[in-house]
């Protein structure tokens, strides 16, 4: 912590959450003695008005919509019985899942009251644009004061454009590639095509004969016999009659 004029302590501490406490894995929030989330904003201290409240969620709302990072906004009258504000803002984001299904690109801003303190839990994959010192700058010049003037939805509202701004900087995850099964699965049916008509054609009945088309006279050949049966030759028919 740090300390402030007039006794007041705000506290903008980046956090990574990299791996997470075994006592707490498979632990709902409740089981943790942790709220449930509300949606893009939990504004469990009641420091919002409705305005505030529906401006801040569409600052969240389209920073996913536009790049799949998910940022939370949440408010609590206190961190007990957790020792400081930076373990509770990890259980939370631990245990809402916060940025899970978007490959750690995942934001959590928290604001206790009693504590007068505001972190920010920053996913692994987000941290190349967030640093501590662009956090540090958005704390003194909207948490900090924050706890002096009371003029909570503002503050957070302008926190949370500050945080979409520099979050959205961050490259758009590609998804893997999926497996190309398609192409192997129509080479194995072309095969199987292939060798069921060579089958076809090696075991109809005409394949008997080793010439089917000459058998039948079809053609003329080239060897001795003339023209082949259908035409019987030139003998018998034209015998007896002689040439005159």
């Amino acid at each position: 912590m740090t300390g402030y004029p007039n006794g007041l302590v705000g506290v903008l501490t980046l956090m990574m959450v990299l791996t997470f406490s075994a006592p707490s894995m498979g632990m709902t929030p409740k089981e943790q003695n942790l709220p449930t989330p509300l949606g893009y904003v939990s504004d469990y201290a009641t420091l919002l008005d409705e305005e505030w409240h529906k401006q801040i969620r569409s600052v969240c709302k389209d920073l996913e919509t536009s790049s799949g990072i998910e940022m939370l906004v949440v408010t609590i009258p206190t961190i007990s019985p957790f020792p400081n504000a930076q373990d509770y803002a990890s259980r939370l984001y631990e245990a809402w899942r916060v940025g899970t299904a978007q490959q750690e690109r995942g934001l959590l801003l928290l604001v206790a009251v009693q504590e007068r303190q505001a972190v920010v839990a920053v996913g692994k994959n987000l941290l190349p644009v967030l640093t501590p010192q662009q956090l540090d700058e958005i704390s003194l010049k909207h948490l900090r004061p924050m706890f002096g003037s009371r003029e909570y939805g503002i503050n957070i509202y302008r926190s949370a454009v500050s945080l979409s701004t520099l979050a959205a900087r961050a490259p758009i995850q590609k998804e893997k590639p999926q497996p190309q099964r398609s192409a192997a699965f129509w080479m194995n049916i072309g095969v199987v095509v292939l060798m069921v008509y060579a089958l076809w054609r090696f075991t109809r009945p005409e394949r008997r004969h080793p010439f089917p088309r000459w058998k039948k006279g079809e053609y003329w050949g080239t060897g001795q016999g003339g023209f082949g049966g259908n035409f019987g030759g030139f003998g018998g028919g034209t015998g007896g009659q002689g040439l005159r």
